[in-house]
Parts: structure tokens; C-alpha cells; sequence
């Protein structure tokens, strides 16, 4: 099993914006220096809580300051972008980063996205737009010959060279293309079957079995379209996580630090909006007002001692029919510094080792 971060990157709405950048490259670096494989940095446009437009800004800059993790967008959200700019934009930063890069996509979740970008969300549009999308960029990258595509949402043409010298030529680094990992938040994902069908990446956040299940059961059907077999090595499953050397000190400065109150003063709330609680539930009888994050602490989160944590991964690993890579959720620790990088060290130097021999397959 390897593990990595996912970060949205998620900062309290007073901090600011340039201190925020900074903080997540340190992040970066940090991962990299402790052997994670992998950070995957996230999208959004009208969340003060996920202040970050740009992960492509970011990774070209984090790739001047680390060596070995890979970066990918996690993720780029595609009705938001013309396919045809972001094809370019894409193969461009592939080059820069040498192998390192992963093009992560998604169809976005957040209503207020939706009207900024007058996309309806709320009766698949999005969905849509997103399997157009990336036709539209593969057809750009695997193609030398000039076409004209038509499509519901774009139009898009590869030119034929004019001129004795202008022509369409960025294509990306790795062949045929970097990695595409696709990432969804809801129950039975649509997004997450056209990864099965595709053979993309599958990232999944992980809360209560039923969740979970639906999200693989989401990519093999979609596997079944196109008579591809995913493979569980693949697939990205994402867990908050906190290890401190006892079990109380994990649970104190987990519920009391950030991590509690991003899921208090955010997730947990817009959860409720979308009538998304259930999905944290090891219970269905459990009432919507006590899905608080000490519930979740209870409940959800990997955090505890060394020993603990392993214990409740071993048992995300189970619930979930086993997954190759660790995404450990990473939120703004400015003023838990020192926990925040013990627990990082702990979980790379004391508890992901015990797993370094498991393979799902």
C-alpha cells in the first residue's frame, strides 16, 4: 500500500491568501522529504474554506522544491475550463514536471460553482460536460492530423499548419498521456464510471461501507461498458487522519485543532445541505444532530496512537475490499505546527510500513 495527501487545500476563512500558498508548499515539501508518493491539490472557486482556483499554479511551483512525490490536479474541474486551453495548459506542465505530473478531473459539486459558470449542475449538465471534456483533450493529444469536432458544449479543431510553421504541437510528456484520476463525492457516482469505463483512477473519499461499496461498485460497472477489468491497486481511498503517541493526545488535537473545526464550521454543515449525513453513519438509526466531529472521531477518522491507527486502517482496508494508495485529508495546522508534522512523521515512519508488503490485488 502506498499512501499520500490530498489537499483542497482547505484554509480558515481569515487566513490569508498568500500565507495559505505558502503554507501548503511547506506541506509539499514536508510529504515529499517523508516519502509520500503522491499529493493531489484541489479546485474550487466559491468556497472561502477552499480558497484555491489553481492547482496547476501550484505544482509548477512545488516542483522546483521537491524531488520525488508526484503532483496531480485533484482535481481539475472541467465544465469549467475550455477543453482545447486546458489540453495545452495540461501537456505543458507534464513536460515541466518530467514524469511527476497526474491529471486529475472531476465534474464539481458546489451550487454556487454551478451559476458562476452557468453550469446546471442540479440535472447533470455538469456530467455531461465533463465526458465531453475530456474526449475533446485526448482526441487533442492522440491526434497529429487536423479535425473538426462538434460537440453539445465546445467546438474544437485541430488546425492544419499554415504558414510553414504554425501547428498545434503540445502534446504531454508521458505516452500516451500522464495519469487521469477521477474524483466524486456522491453515493454510486456517475463521475466514477466513467473511470471504470475509461480505466482511470478511481479516488474516493471514504466514510461509512455503504458509501464506500457504492463508489467501487460505481467503477465496475463502468468497467463493464468497455470490458476493461479495474484493478483495487488503482484505487485512491481518502481518510482523515491524526497519530500522536497516545490514543487522548490523537483525539485532543484532532477534535480541538483544525480538523475538528473544518468539519464543524464546514464539511459537516454543507453535508447537512446536501442531506449527505447519512453517509457518515456506522448506523442508520443514529440521528442527523449527533454527526458532530466527535462523532466522527469516534467513528470516522483514523487518528490515535501508532498502534490504533493501523488498527483502524487495517479496518477501512476490509471494509472497503481492499485499495492501493492512502490519501491522508490535510487541512490548514498553522497553529498546531509541531502536531501537525509529528503526526505526518508518525504516519509515514511508524504505521504506513506495516503495510508496505499489501496488495489488493
Amino acid at each position: 500500500m502506498e499512501y499520500g495527501i490530498f489537499m483542497m487545500p482547505s484554509h480558515p476563512p481569515e487566513r490569508d491568501t498568500f500565507q495559505a500558498h505558502q503554507w501548503d508548499l511547506e506541506c509539499l515539501v514536508l510529504a515529499d522529504k517523508l516519502g509520500f508518493s503522491e499529493a493531489w491539490i484541489g479546485e474550487h472557486y466559491t468556497s472561502p474554506w477552499e480558497p484555491f482556483p489553481s492547482p496547476d499554479l501550484m505544482i509548477a511551483q512545488a516542483l522546483l522544491q521537491t524531488k520525488n512525490i508526484r503532483l496531480g490536479t485533484g482535481v481539475h474541474l472541467l465544465p469549467y475550463h475550455h477543453p482545447a486551453e486546458l489540453a495545452c495548459r495540461v501537456a505543458y506542465l507534464d513536460h515541466i514536471a518530467q514524469g511527476r505530473f497526474m491529471f486529475g478531473i472531476g465534474a464539481g459539486g458546489l451550487p454556487t460553482d454551478y451559476t458562476m459558470f452557468n453550469v446546471d449542475g442540479l440535472n447533470g449538465q455538469h456530467r455531461e460536460m465533463t465526458s465531453e471534456s475530456i474526449d475533446i483533450i485526448l482526441k487533442l493529444w492522440e491526434s497529429d492530423e487536423p479535425f473538426e469536432y462538434q460537440g453539445k458544449f465546445w467546438n474544437v479543431n485541430l488546425p492544419a499548419p499554415q504558414y510553414g510553421t504554425l501547428k498545434h504541437h503540445i502534446k504531454p510528456f508521458q505516452k500516451p498521456h500522464p495519469p487521469i484520476g477521477v474524483a466524486s463525492v456522491s453515493v454510486g457516482s456517475e463521475t466514477l464510471k466513467i473511470a471504470g469505463e475509461r480505466g482511470f483512477i478511481p479516488m474516493s473519499l471514504a466514510f461509512n461501507g455503504d458509501y464506500v461499496i457504492s463508489h467501487w461498485d460505481a467503477v465496475l460497472e463502468g468497467a463493464k461498458r468497455s470490458g476493461k477489468t479495474p484493478s483495487r491497486k488503482d484505487w485512491r481511498v481518502t481518510r482523515d487522519v491524526w497519530v500522536a503517541d497516545s490514543d487522548d493526545e490523537a483525539y485532543d488535537q484532532a477534535v480541538n485543532g483544525m480538523l475538528g473545526r473544518v468539519w464543524g464550521e464546514y464539511l459537516l454543515p454543507l453535508f447537512n445541505e446536501f442531506s449527505m449525513l447519512h453517509c457518515f453513519k456506522h448506523d442508520s438509526s443514529v440521528p442527523d444532530s449527533a454527526v458532530t466531529p466527535e462523532y466522527l472521531a469516534e467513528n470516522v477518522w483514523l487518528i490515535g496512537s501508532p498502534d490504533t491507527v493501523e488498527k483502524k486502517i487495517l479496518s477501512l482496508y476490509e471494509m472497503c475490499g481492499g485499495f492501493g494508495t492512502l490519501l491522508s485529508l490535510i487541512y490548514d495546522n498553522v497553529d498546531n505546527q509541531k502536531g501537525w508534522e509529528k503526526s505526518m512523521k508518525l504516519l509515514s515512519q511508524e504505521v504506513m510500513p506495516r503495510f508496505a508488503a499489501m496488495n489488493p490485488d
